[in-house]
């Protein structure tokens, strides 16, 4: 391939959409972006309107094919996972918004079922946890809330999809509904094992099979984008839910290597290679990923509140104007003096998976001031990378290195509290869009620009190292008054 073949990357998040273009090296050359709207109309529910993110889709990815100065050879796709939309198959309309992956309105139908038997079925399929991030729970809602909606699709009226598979819908105007096996994993209606949609979890979670796109891997021909989307027909080649394509930017390919994204929540994924580990308690069982029909696994553990916490006291408590300037109003303070922020916003995830516990600031005294808000919420995602870690590992220890993304793995003040904390090393690359930059990469598997996985670890470039420094009787206080804060949170 010429060397200036271009991909372009769709990065669909909870907060913003942004489509970014990328050569065939992996360099980054444009980027667009647009913020849209949260919706929380009711205590613990969470919505988006997906007319408004397929717009800001088409929006951005049009922008930066404007910048580019040789022809898209193919589009990637990352999204924010769990999130569920169930549109009109005639136009493409959503019926009802899309429910994120942070709402809790299913808890009770989840307790329900937990209490009739259903989640030794859902963890031995699926690896997952019955718990209302997923998105089968959150599909029966819409089916039972919208009225008609079980009978459209019954008659098959009616499709089902996370982001991604919405987006593929509308970029090839119809014509193709599909997944990929990383997000189909993560509805709790996928055997990951063999590689299907399972009958017994359809009939657990009363959805028809009518609703469900196809399973394709992560690098295929999906289709090309319809006449009149752009000015030219592009093939999307890739797709990946976000925190896999993330693993694939980082070029996390051989068993044991581990990334961690910050981004609205913090996601740690460690590869297990050909073998479903089953999960410790409170941790997840997922696939990594799937080229030529072969599945690679991982193991998953899932923060909901990372940079979400520093995006709630910037916009609810003002406490400052950029995110950028946290690590420096942390930096003031010489340690925390024992102030905690646990962020469980929407509940706690792994390893706590309490969908009714909520955020908690302690260890306030007349002395404390902002600086120590703001530091309490820079570490709390480093506790909780913690407690993941040990949840997943046991007494086996952290990762020989951590290799971090996402937007807070800028702060340098926060990788270094990460490493002191780990008492392990931090490895951040010189790309921090890692997410995307996977997507572009599973698009030129497809293509053969990058000829396989060496060739994409070969771009993967080291930006900066964390070594662990703290001082171990403090670094064991901190995390002893942790402990102490969730204690007080759990539900």
């Amino acid at each position: 391939m010429p060397s200036q073949t271009q991909l372009l990357a769709i990065d669909q998040g909870t907060t913003s959409t942004r489509s970014l273009l990328f050569d065939s090296s992996g360099r980054l050359l444009a980027t667009a972006q647009r913020e849209f709207a949260q919706s929380y109309p009711q205590p613990g529910w969470v919505e988006h309107d997906p007319q408004t993110i397929w717009r800001d889709v088409l929006h951005t990815a049009r922008e930066v094919i404007a910048k580019s100065n040789a022809p898209v050879a193919a589009i990637g796709i990352a999204n924010q996972r769990e999130t569920t939309v169930v549109w009109d198959r005639a136009d493409g309309a959503p019926i009802y918004p899309a429910i994120v992956w942070q709402d809790r309105r299913t808890a009770a139908a989840c307790e329900r079922l937990r209490q009739e038997g259903a989640e030794a079925l859902v963890r031995a399929r699926t690896g997952l946890l019955l718990d209302p991030y997923f998105s089968a729970t959150k599909l029966a809602w819409i089916l039972d809330h919208v009225p008609g909606a079980r009978a459209r699709a019954g008659r098959g009226e009616l499709a089902f999809g996370t982001i991604d598979s919405f987006l593929l819908w509308h970029l090839t105007k119809g014509a193709v509904h599909a997944t990929d096996a990383t997000n189909a994993s993560r509805t709790m209606l996928y055997d990951i094992h063999r590689q299907c949609w399972d009958g017994d979890l359809l009939k657990v979670f009363n959805i028809p099979e009518a609703l469900l796109p196809e399973v394709h891997d992560n690098s295929f021909l999906y289709g090309v984008t319809a006449p009149g989307v752009f000015d030219r027909e592009i093939p999307v080649t890739g797709m990946a839910g976000d925190q896999h394509a993330a693993l694939i930017g980082q070029a996390c390919f051989d068993a044991g290597m581990a990334k961690a994204t910050y981004g609205t929540g913090c996601f740690f994924l460690l590869n297990t290679g050909q073998e479903a580990v089953p999960p410790a308690k409170g941790t997840l069982t997922t696939m990594a990923y799937r080229t030529s029909g072969r599945p690679i696994y991982a193991v998953e553990g899932s923060i909901f509140a990372a940079g979400a916490a520093l995006k709630w006291l910037r916009d609810r408590l003002g406490l400052f104007k950029d995110v950028a300037q946290t690590g420096a109003i942390a930096a003031e303070l010489r340690g925390n003096e024992g102030v905690y922020l646990v962020p469980a916003f929407a509940g706690l995830g792994a390893p706590h998976w309490d969908p009714d516990a909520r955020g908690l600031i302690c260890g306030l005294t007349l002395d404390s001031g902002p600086a120590h808000i703001v530091r309490a919420a820079l570490e709390s995602s480093a506790y909780q990378t913690l407690d993941l870690l040990q949840a997943i590992t046991g007494d086996g220890g952290p990762p020989r290195t951590l290799r971090v993304d996402g937007g807070m793995a800028a702060n340098d003040w926060f990788c270094q509290f990460l490493a002191d904390i780990l008492a392990a090393p931090v490895e951040r690359p010189l790309m921090l869009e890692a997410t995307a930059q996977g997507a572009a990469f599973l698009a030129g598997l497809q293509l053969g620009i990058f000829t396989d996985f060496a060739a994409i670890s070969a771009t993967w470039v080291p930006g900066a190292r964390f070594e662990p420094c703290m001082d171990g009787a403090e670094r064991d206080r901190s995390i002893k008054g942790w402990r102490d804060a969730v204690g007080r949170t759990l539900s």
